[in-house]
């Protein structure tokens, strides 16, 4: 399954990454300064669902292209079974 995302599809998803990435650099400066633990943790949960988002974006893009592509799907059930793998492993 090839991640054919659209332009501006494609930029959400970056953007979202890249505001994780940024999260996660500033939660190694929070734990090198040795800022409080629950502050850290709150920082990690919420660089973790930036990540989530990131995933089940393209996931839903994923199968946005899957259901409008329906008749190029030579085995439904396969790829059916292959996307609910990739959103069970985010979720």
């Amino acid at each position: 399954m090839e991640l054919e995302l659209a332009g501006a599809e494609l930029k959400a998803v970056v953007n979202r990454l890249r505001r994780a990435q940024g999260q996660i650099a500033g939660i190694i400066k929070m734990i090198e300064e040795g800022r409080d633990c629950e502050d850290v943790v709150t920082q990690l949960a919420a660089a973790s669902r930036a990540l989530d988002r990131a995933g089940f974006a393209i996931i839903a893009t994923g199968l946005q292209h899957c259901l409008a592509d329906s008749e190029q799907v030579a085995d439904r059930d396969e790829m059916r079974a292959r996307l609910e793998k990739l959103f069970l492993s985010l979720a």
